[in-house]
């Protein structure tokens, strides 16, 4: 990489992230549907492909865990961490349902399904944002581009104004760590 493209792509992020500005009322209401799971004792769930997947546990990690300081675990599970779940599913059934069959086995009404892709075309995580509204689940898309096929699936949409993965998912982990401190201060916690 050259000190130029080093450059551009600064540039392009910091532009991204000054577009993300509008999204301030979709992310805010995205943390009041976290927090109203949390708070009636439900779940979040997040799926993702590659380093969407990464940033589902990464997003699960900071629930669980602590944010910036301690505080009571909060319920969040990356369904792409199950090595043995993912395997099984894929080869009894298809790599299109690793993410709908731990929804529909672990998911209840209530819960919160986070659904993480770049493009919103991912088949896989399509099918979970489909099992997630037949079984009564909330559900929030994080998603790039023109926001795909979830864009009209998932009851609420938080989608990053940039048409390149890299600059999405940096917009997209920024946006996980947002949530994360606006429900803790929601739940009181911050």
């Amino acid at each position: 990489m050259s000190l130029a493209s080093f450059r551009a792509d600064l540039n392009e992020h910091l532009a991204v992230m000054q577009g993300m500005a509008a999204l301030g009322e979709p992310i805010e209401r995205a943390a009041g549907l976290i927090e109203c799971a949390v708070r009636s004792g439900n779940k979040l769930m997040l799926c993702g492909n590659g380093g969407s997947a990464a940033d589902s546990q990464h997003i699960a990690a900071e629930f669980t865990g602590r944010f910036v300081k301690d505080r009571k675990p909060l319920p969040a599970l990356a369904l792409s961490t199950d090595s043995s779940a993912l395997t099984c599913i894929a080869n009894d059934y298809s790599f299109d349902e690793v993410f709908s069959r731990q929804v529909i086995g672990l998911g209840r009404a209530g819960d919160c399904l986070l659904a993480i892709s770049t493009s919103g075309n991912s088949r896989n995580v399509i099918r979970a944002v489909e099992a997630a509204r037949a079984a009564q689940i909330r559900t929030i898309g994080l998603l790039g581009r023109d926001g795909g096929k979830l864009r009209g699936l998932c009851e609420l949409s938080i989608i990053v104004p940039s048409e390149t993965t890299a600059r999405i998912q940096e917009a997209h982990i920024f946006i996980g760590h947002t949530l994360c401190a606006l429900v803790e201060a929601r739940l009181g916690l911050s």
